[in-house]
């Protein structure tokens, strides 16, 4: 396996454990042990765990916002937009069963490395600033549209950490009905 490919499946099980475990429940040999290398060839790619993180959360982040895609895209359908943002969480947790990498670190940001925290709140604030556009293009004042977006991902993330929680998909499903019409007007 070339390096480039070797680099691709350490992020993956890195991230797959950010998620399980969050950034502080797993080591850089860990990871080696489940991708079958020594621990220096982790480092080989990434010479240190906060290094580590970083290319997680941005490589977590550009995939995000690249399944997305443009939040102008709806023709100015709030509903069909949120709709869209909500279907992303959804598969996450209903049919991969893992909580957003960024709500696992959100929880986590006191005790990360200042590169990664500041990653994890890159990605909220994109997230912020992809809502907002999209409601502004539907019609919301400014001001209206960026409240709303941050209800609409404070309510998505604090649905997956209580559906998971509580074992019950229903809970998210609830909030996601209830975000998608909170957006009709």
């Amino acid at each position: 396996m070339n390096d480039a490919n070797k680099r691709e499946e350490i992020l993956d099980v890195s991230e797959a454990m950010i998620r399980r475990l969050g950034f502080n429940g797993f080591s850089t040999r860990d990871v080696a042990n489940a991708v079958g290398i020594k621990a220096a060839s982790v480092h080989y790619h990434f010479p240190g765990k906060a290094d580590l993180g970083d290319a997680v959360t941005e490589r977590y982040t550009a995939r995000f916002l690249q399944s997305l895609g443009e939040p102008t895209d709806f023709g100015g359908a709030a509903r069909t937009a949120i709709k869209h943002y909500v279907s992303m969480f959804q598969q996450a947790l209903i049919q991969d069963g893992k909580l957003c990498l960024c709500a696992v670190l959100g929880a986590e940001i006191g005790s990360l490395p200042t590169s990664v925290g500041g990653n994890t709140k890159a990605f909220f604030n994109k997230n912020i600033e992809w809502l907002t556009t999209a409601l502004t293009a539907a019609g919301f004042s400014d001001t209206k549209a960026k409240a709303n977006a941050l209800h609409i991902i404070a309510s998505l993330e604090g649905a997956m950490i209580v559906s998971k929680s509580l074992g019950e998909n229903a809970v998210f499903e609830s909030v996601a009905k209830t975000l998608v019409r909170f957006v009709d007007r």
